[in-house]
């Protein structure tokens, strides 16, 4: 292939995505966007306590997660990981399940708090409140894959406030002592709660720390959902060929306030909120895709019409599952718990 027809042919098709995966991943991060739209009216209907956001994020979650394979590698996400644990394999009726803390919710049977997802079913690791714990988790699972010869790659993600957690000096250093298979995820939002990037992370670059761990450290445009393929493409092939771990550093837009407990106007400008609405990572990737002539007004159309009915139902089924019995409040929660 000459380089002129290279350059020619769109990034996707480069990147050995076909038309339909590149619309599969748009239509991935629309319902990402739409179950958490949702849940942020059924909290303030009263039905769900608390939610921490993925509005922004879902570019960098689903381009990042997209090559790994789901039932085979395996994922330890965090709070905000809506788009990457639906884009591994749980469902709209799963997230929505979770916050309402139902007795049959997958992620822990109504005994954790919201955004603490999980699945057996699907090699997810359930979240704990404490940030930066299920990093270590990773570590221990590619670790035990490399011992037993498994042909398994671990990944986790976490925020840039979290980078500053002890837990991730241990998980990264000894993931690059032992070269083991796992892939670290910095969703860098620019604010730890309320506190912005130059007070909290010293250099500015999560990224640039992957050197002193001896894996590489690489910065993508959480805004760009096919650069970040490509970068957890190349990080999942080498972690495959026994090369190492990789951190890799998404810089995205934190639409919303850090929580539903949280309100972002009292500690960032106006128009700095106003200016995010550009880099709305669904807004840029309809956009090239419709440049592209992939997408069009009938398709995307038809795409949102089949997310919001999706979703309709996902909310009817989550809020009529039973609630948890109180007689069993203890089960799997402590050494005691009777079955």
């Amino acid at each position: 292939m000459t380089d002129a027809k290279v350059a020619a042919e769109p990034r996707h098709r480069q990147l050995g995505l076909s038309d339909e995966e590149a619309l599969a991943m748009f239509r991935q991060m629309l319902l990402a966007r739409a179950v958490d739209e949702r849940m942020w009216l059924m909290q303030r209907a009263g039905k769900i306590a608390f939610i921490i956001s993925g509005q922004g994020h879902e570019g960098a979650q689903v381009g990042i997660t997209w090559p790994m394979r789901r039932n085979q590698d395996w994922m330890a996400p965090f709070y905000r990981s809506i788009a990457a644990t639906m884009t591994f394999g749980m469902s709209a009726e799963d997230i929505i399940t979770a916050h309402l803390a139902k007795g049959d919710d997958v992620s822990s049977a109504g005994r954790q708090m919201p955004g603490h997802y999980g699945g057996a079913p699907y090699n997810i690791v359930s979240v704990s409140s404490p940030v930066g714990t299920q990093v270590l988790h990773a570590v221990g699972i590619a670790m035990g894959a490399w011992v037993r010869g498994d042909d398994v790659v671990a990944i986790t993600y976490f925020g840039e406030g979290t980078a500053n957690q002890g837990e991730i000096h241990e998980a990264m250093n000894f993931a690059g002592v032992h070269n083991l298979p796992v892939i670290f995820v910095c969703e860098n939002n620019g604010y730890a709660i309320s506190v912005p990037l130059e007070r909290q992370v010293a250099g500015q670059s999560v990224a640039a720390r992957g050197a002193g761990y001896g894996m590489p450290g690489v910065t993508v445009d959480g805004g760009d959902v096919l650069g970040c393929y490509a970068a957890a493409r190349e990080a999942h092939e080498r972690a495959r060929k026994g090369e190492g771990p990789t951190l890799i550093e998404a810089r995205v837009v934190r639409l919303t306030s850090h929580s539903s407990d949280d309100d972002q106007r009292r500690y960032r400008d106006p128009a700095e909120m106003e200016g995010l609405k550009a880099q709305d990572p669904l807004t840029l990737f309809a956009s090239e895709l419709r440049s592209l002539g992939v997408l069009d007004d009938p398709t995307e159309e038809r795409l949102r019409a089949e997310v919001k009915a999706e979703v309709n139902e996902a909310s009817k089924r989550a809020e009529a599952r039973p609630d948890p019995d109180p007689a069993t409040a203890e089960i799997d929660v402590y050494a005691g718990g009777a079955r």
